[in-house]
């Protein structure tokens, strides 16, 4: 990846849009966009996404680009949450260090889309089994960050793991993604086609408004972060800088695909904010979503997709 194409990404419209939605927040300007028109351009932005990578499955051979994928993407939302509990245990509390954990080794679908429409503007290829591997990548960190919570508690936990597992199997983002996925593997390309105007056509449009939402969200909540001091700061650049780097050199000892790698790093590099402050508010009610929820919307996301992805892009052309 050269320079030019640097300069292309920084100034595609869903990014700047971005943008103007950070400046927007910080201009305490009134620009805002309706919740539930929110709610609906994330669904079918995740629903667009799960049934274009069902189509490119049905159409893939199952190899071991695939079964790397998909080990190495579990692994990662083992190890992650793992290593990052010790790391945060340091300064925060047994729960706040659990959730921020579970956060970080979970994934964040909207980094994924984003890097979706990176590999498209560069005509990268890539495989549709990813977005089963970061449908699969919700849940394990999930219940990593809730056993290191109950493991290291001095009191014995009443929580009933399985109500953590069903919340988040079932979770709304995950269930429509893998639905979605399944649709799109079962449809027929003339089916397929029929939608496209819906699935393809009007995606990147959506995608900028969405983007532009979640600028706005953002950055009214970069405040409330910068006021928990410099180590929250730091964990929530450096720790994806750490795993997306590690990710890109690494990945190419397993897997051929340049698309299939940036795409499982941007997964070790994202942070969720949908997935896991919903089952925390059921497994760690103690846990400040004030800290965790800002941490990965208002530093790591965007941070992933202003310079994190160029800098992934660079490393993995380098191996």
């Amino acid at each position: 990846m050269d320079f030019s194409s640097i300069a292309e990404y920084l100034t595609n419209p869903a990014l700047l849009f971005f943008i103007l939605g950070l400046l927007g927040a910080q201009l305490k300007s009134d620009l805002e966009i309706p919740q539930n028109s929110s709610k609906f351009i994330a669904l079918y932005l995740l629903l667009s996404i799960g049934f274009k990578g069902g189509q490119e499955l049905a159409h893939s051979t199952f190899g071991l680009d695939i079964f790397w994928a998909l080990f190495l993407g579990i692994l990662l939302a083992i190890l992650v949450p793992l290593y990052t509990y010790f790391v945060l245990r340091l300064k925060f509390t047994r729960e706040n260090s659990g959730a921020i954990a579970a956060a970080y080794g979970s994934v964040s679908a909207v980094t994924f889309v984003t890097a979706v429409s990176f590999l498209e503007m560069e005509n990268i290829d890539y495989g549709g089994h990813m977005v089963a591997v970061m449908a699969l990548m919700e849940a394990p960190s999930i219940i990593v960050g809730v056993f290191l919570m109950s493991y290291f508690s001095k009191q014995s936990s009443k929580l009933d793991i399985s109500v953590i597992l069903k919340h988040s199997v079932f979770n709304g983002s995950v269930l429509l993604i893998l639905g979605s996925l399944i649709i799109g593997y079962t449809a027929s390309d003339a089916q397929a086609e029929g939608i496209k105007p819906f699935t393809t056509d009007i995606f990147k449009g959506f995608l900028s408004v969405f983007l532009l939402d979640m600028g706005i969200t953002s950055g009214r909540k970069i405040k409330s972060l910068i006021n928990k001091g410099w180590f929250a700061l730091s964990f929530s650049i450096l720790i994806p800088l750490v795993n997306g780097t590690l990710v890109a050199l690494a990945s190419g000892y397993f897997i051929e695909s340049v698309g299939d790698r940036f795409l499982l790093t941007i997964l070790a590099a994202s942070a969720s904010y949908i997935a896991v402050p919903a089952a925390m508010r059921i497994a760690a009610p103690k846990a400040n979503p004030g800290l965790y929820l800002p941490m990965a919307l208002a530093i790591t996301f965007p941070f992933n997709i202003t310079f994190g992805m160029p800098i992934y892009m660079f490393l993995i052309s380098l191996s």
